[in-house]
């Protein structure tokens, strides 16, 4: 066998569809639930980014929530379906530049009045930030949420 042929028949064999392509596109990180209820209309047209590494948009966040109060973290966790660490952050930790008063005063005009930070650690640099306020008549959490990258 010739030098080519041995050459060819190696990249024969190293094109050879291995199914590595599909697993790289199902993502490792889990989904996390964002809506099982109606949006408010005054989240539905918030057209803002969340600065980070990814600069990923904020998108709506409706869930049914039937407690008595804002959920805690560990309420959190179950709802949006997550196993892993749920921390809250102060208005003025999740945004110390006054970057995001359009989505604060949204989720104000949207739930009660008081809003609620959730960081949601998906994995060692990817974060959710739920920006959330309770709608006690309603029986449901609403707000914004974007993802982050932060390594």
């Amino acid at each position: 066998m010739s030098s080519d042929e041995a050459y060819s028949a190696f990249l024969d064999q190293a094109n050879q569809d291995t199914g590595a392509s599909d697993a790289s596109t199902q993502s490792s990180h889990p989904q996390l639930k964002a809506t099982d209820t109606d949006i408010p209309a005054t989240l539905q047209n918030i057209d803002q980014t969340y600065t980070s590494e990814a600069d990923e948009p904020f998108e709506p966040v409706s869930l049914k929530w039937t407690g008595r109060s804002m959920p805690s973290e560990n309420d959190f966790a179950g709802l949006i379906g997550h196993k892993a660490e749920v921390s809250t952050l102060s208005t003025q930790d999740f945004d110390p530049k006054g970057e995001y008063k359009e989505v604060m005063k949204a989720v104000e005009k949207a739930g009660d009045g008081k809003v609620r930070i959730f960081r949601v650690e998906v994995g060692s640099t990817r974060v959710w930030y739920y920006v959330v306020g309770w709608e006690k008549e309603a029986g449901k959490v609403v707000g914004l949420r974007a993802k982050a990258v932060e390594s």
